[in-house]
């Protein structure tokens, strides 16, 4: 016999040895109002067919959880590819990436066309047949070079080249009805867990809808993202261009001594966006109907607003303007009057912890013509203070103002939107691990974070983590509801982004203990790292966006 203690009740009770955590979620009362999907044992996420054979802290998780979630998606591909493998004989499904509150993906049948009236009604009728009959997930694990020949037999050479490039000696992969396939974690249990979901036609492909997570018994609703689409399917078309389609590909590539040149390709598609901008703004200033004298720049956190502030105003200085910028940061409130949180810690993201009132009185006094004192905000004492900043529009001046507040309408609502230039910077990866592993959408940030945070010493990354899904919340509140109301929107991902960041964040993701719940987090995210193959941040120039973070000022 076992211990097992149960996050969940705080208690903890005796199992036999080789008891599976779905079995062992039974033992334990509490409140399930959602099928356990998942479980962290000694804080590492694990299917529920996970056997222990040793005392183990377990907490189990539902769809309300990052992770329950995650195994349900990741579930609910294998399910779709399955249907799809059923219905058309060797079509390719490709999963692209989360957008639209679902999972935009295409299907190309192995004479090349696309799918034709009726076929997507085919496909939905075989996945509800198959959630019908509950089939089980099977696990396989097999020696690398096994799985490797398994996979090139069927043809599915995306999923060849990501793990002859991992360098591992064993792999996990599944199989539903006998039709194998590879996920880089776990699975639910059965199809039956699977019964929330929509597929629907979208911008020439699919979307796949996945349960809200509040409510799990509802389909999250729909979401359209056009602009946010077309600079997602802008990246897709560099990488088909460039034959880089997965991150097996790129891996590949950087073993072959091309990584200096994918940087370079990367800088110059960020450089070139740039100057469309610059140029586009400097089109607008000239306009004598409707002058532009604001730009607005924001984005998520860790998305780099602050390179791409400094870099466009030296593009806008090559174009004859000259511009002046100060942030909403600068424009805190003093911290005794920050509001708070539920939990009763300060709310730093909130709208309100911006003066907005004082910040819109400054910028139309500028717009008037006058002189204005800036202030500054002092992190470390909390206070906001004028230190003699200055500036003033005068003829051929452009403001730039930066912050995660920058498009609210609520910040400068007097001011007439055809004077302002409004950018959105977000993190749209567009390359996949594989055709059906989707890089979740927002690692690149979260790991940006943490290797920033850590560098300057602000916050270790068990802090980073703690503190991520609170940015989360209020990115989906502040932030993203403004994204689509954007003149520009501007990609800051690298196609070797986690190549670089790798280096870093392996030290610091494994300074998280063990036995904090932090540690389940890290530990995904070292497990995810370990698919791209590393780069040495010196083949990244000075200037590069991705500077802000591995080696911060």
């Amino acid at each position: 016999m076992v211990q097992v203690y149960c996050k969940n009740t705080g208690t903890s009770k005796s199992v036999t040895e080789g008891t599976t955590l779905y079995d062992i979620a039974k033992e334990f009362d509490f409140n399930k109002p959602y099928d356990i999907l998942c479980a962290k044992v000694n804080n590492v996420i694990e299917g529920l067919k996970f056997k222990v054979y040793n005392s183990r802290d377990v907490e189990f998780l539902d769809y309300r959880n990052y992770g329950g979630r995650s195994a349900y998606c990741r579930s609910l591909s294998f399910l779709l590819f399955k249907a799809v493998h059923d219905c058309f004989e060797g079509a390719v499904l490709t999963m692209r990436r989360p957008i639209s509150k679902g999972f935009f993906c295409s299907v190309e049948k192995a004479d090349g066309s696309g799918l034709a009236e009726g076929d997507l009604e085919r496909i939905i009728a075989r996945m509800k047949e198959l959630v019908a009959k509950d089939a089980p997930f099977g696990r396989r694990e097999a020696r690398i070079e096994d799985a490797i020949e398994l996979f090139r037999g069927l043809g599915y050479e995306d999923v060849v080249a990501i793990l002859e490039t991992t360098g591992k000696v064993y792999v996990n992969y599944y199989t539903l009805e006998g039709t194998p396939d590879y996920y880089y974690d776990c699975l639910v249990p059965s199809t039956g867990y699977l019964k929330v979901w929509d597929l629907s036609e979208y911008c020439g492909g699919l979307l796949l809808r996945v349960p809200s997570r509040h409510h799990p018994e509802e389909v999250v609703p729909l979401l359209d993202q056009p602009k946010t689409f077309e600079v997602f399917h802008e990246s897709l078309r560099w990488n088909r261009t460039m034959q880089l389609k997965h991150v097996g590909d790129v891996n590949k590539a950087i073993l072959g001594g091309h990584a200096r040149q994918l940087i370079q390709h990367s800088e110059a598609l960020h450089e070139k966006k740039i100057v469309q901008m610059a140029e586009e703004i400097e089109r607008r200033y000239n306009d004598k109907d409707n002058p532009c004298r604001i730009v607005l720049i924001t984005g998520p956190s860790s998305s780099g607003k602050s390179t791409v502030c400094r870099r466009l105003a030296i593009q806008l200085a090559a174009c004859g303007l000259s511009p002046c910028f100060f942030s909403t940061d600068d424009y805190f409130v003093n911290r005794v009057d920050t509001p708070l949180n539920p939990d009763g810690s300060y709310d730093f993201d909130g709208f309100e912890t911006v003066d907005h009132r004082m910040l819109e009185k400054d910028v139309n006094r500028l717009l008037a013509g006058e002189e204005v004192e800036i202030p500054f905000y002092n992190f470390v004492t909390g206070l906001r203070e004028y230190n003699g900043h200055r500036i003033k529009l005068g003829p051929g001046k452009i403001l730039l103002i930066e912050g995660i507040h920058a498009l609210n309408p609520g910040l400068i609502p007097s001011v007439p939107k055809s004077a302002t230039y409004r950018i959105f910077i977000n993190t749209i990866t567009s390359s996949s691990l594989d055709n059906h592993n989707c890089i979740p959408t927002s690692d690149n940030r979260l790991l940006r974070r943490i290797v920033r945070d850590a560098n300057m010493g602000s916050f270790t990354a068990r802090e980073s983590i703690t503190n991520w899904p609170n940015v989360r919340r209020s990115e989906v509140k502040w932030i993203y509801p403004y994204q689509e109301t954007a003149d520009a929107l501007f990609n800051s991902t690298y196609l070797v982004e986690f190549a670089v960041l790798r280096n870093h964040a392996e030290q610091i993701l494994g300074t998280v203990p063990r036995n904090c719940p932090e540690y389940s987090e890290a530990s995904r995210l070292l497990k995810f790292l370990h698919y791209f193959t590393p780069v040495s941040d010196k083949e990244v120039p000075s200037t590069s966006l991705l500077r802000e973070f591995i080696s911060p000022r």
